[in-house]
C-alpha cells in the first residue's frame, strides 16, 4: 500500500511539473500607460471580479488596509515629481493601498512596492503620501475592479478606482507648466522661428500672457519665409484672444486663401467660421 501511495505521489508531482495547459487567471493582470502633460504615468494591477459577492463592508472590510486589487502590489510609476494632496511625490514607483470606509477611502502611496498583497509588517514611514478620497455611488455594479486616468489636463489627472457600485478618485498634479516655462526661458535666449511659434501656441492654449504670445507669434512669422495656412490660422487666433480683432480678421483671410489653395476643407471651414464670429465683412 505504501508503495502504491508513493507511486501516486510521484505521478502527481510529475503532472504538476510537466503541466502544459494554460488556464486564465481569476484576477487578470492589466497595465495602463498614460501621458499627463509631459509626465509619463504607468499603472500595473490585477483585476478581481465580484462573482456575486458583497464587496465593501464584507469581502473587503471597512477600516482595514486593502491591497487595492489582487495578487502582487498595485503599482503606479511617475517619470517626474508629482503633487498629491499638496505633498510632493518624487519620481519613481509606489505601491497603492486603500483603507475603505463607508463614505471615503484613505489612499496611500507606499514606497516599498515589492510585496505580494499587504506588507508582512506595515511601516508608516514608507507612506510617502496619504489622501482621503470621497466615494460616490454608481448607478450600476462594476463587475471587474477597474482603475483609470480621468479628467486629464496638461497639469494633472485623477486616478479613478471603481468596483461594485463605488467610485473614488485621487487627483494628482504634474509640473508641466514649470517644465515648459523653464524650457521657454532657456530657449528664448536664442530662439528659432519654431521656438517662438511653440512658445506662443503654448501660451495661447494655457491662457497665459496673450500680449507676450502675440509678440512671439509675430517674431515666428517674420522669420518664416512663406507661412503655411495653419500657422496663419494660429496667428489669427492669438490676435483675437489678445483683443486685436482687426488683425485677426486680416490673418484669417490670408489663412483662408492659403487653405483654399491647399485644398484643406477643414481649415477653410474653420477660417470662415472665425471670420463670421469676428464680424468680418
Amino acid at each position: 500500500m505504501k508503495k502504491i501511495m508513493l507511486f501516486m505521489a510521484v505521478i502527481g508531482m510529475t503532472f504538476s511539473v510537466n503541466a502544459q495547459i494554460d488556464t486564465p487567471q481569476p484576477s487578470p493582470f492589466s497595465t495602463i500607460e498614460q501621458k499627463v502633460g509631459l509626465t509619463d504615468v504607468s499603472l500595473e494591477y490585477s483585476r478581481p471580479n465580484m462573482r456575486g459577492r458583497t464587496i465593501f463592508g464584507d469581502l473587503i472590510p471597512y477600516g482595514q488596509v486593502w491591497r487595492l486589487g489582487a495578487n502582487q502590489n498595485t503599482k503606479i510609476t511617475f517619470s517626474t515629481d508629482v503633487t498629491v494632496a499638496g505633498k510632493t511625490l518624487k519620481a519613481g514607483t509606489y505601491a497603492l493601498y486603500v483603507t475603505p470606509n463607508e463614505k471615503s477611502w484613505d489612499v496611500m502611496f507606499y514606497t516599498d512596492s515589492n510585496n505580494w498583497g499587504n506588507p508582512e509588517k506595515w511601516d508608516d514611514s514608507k507612506v510617502a503620501a496619504k489622501v482621503t478620497a470621497e466615494t460616490f455611488a454608481l448607478p450600476m455594479d462594476i463587475e471587474t475592479f477597474t482603475m483609470s486616468f480621468d479628467d486629464l489636463t496638461s497639469g494633472g489627472a485623477t486616478l479613478g478606482m471603481m468596483w461594485a457600485n463605488v467610485y473614488a478618485g485621487v487627483k494628482f498634479e504634474v509640473p508641466t507648466d514649470k517644465i515648459v516655462s523653464s524650457s521657454i526661458e532657456k530657449v528664448m535666449k536664442g530662439p528659432s522661428a519654431g521656438d517662438y511659434y511653440a512658445a506662443a501656441t503654448y501660451y495661447y492654449q494655457e491662457g497665459k500672457d496673450m500680449k507676450q504670445a502675440k509678440e512671439w507669434i509675430d517674431k515666428a512669422m517674420a522669420m518664416t519665409p512663406k507661412p503655411m495656412f495653419y500657422q496663419l490660422r494660429q496667428q489669427s487666433l492669438i490676435y483675437a484672444k489678445a483683443g486685436d480683432k482687426k488683425g485677426a480678421i486680416e490673418l484669417a483671410k490670408k489663412s483662408l486663401a492659403a487653405s483654399e489653395a491647399a485644398g484643406n476643407k477643414d481649415y477653410v471651414k474653420m477660417n470662415k467660421d472665425s471670420l463670421k464670429e469676428w464680424g468680418a465683412n
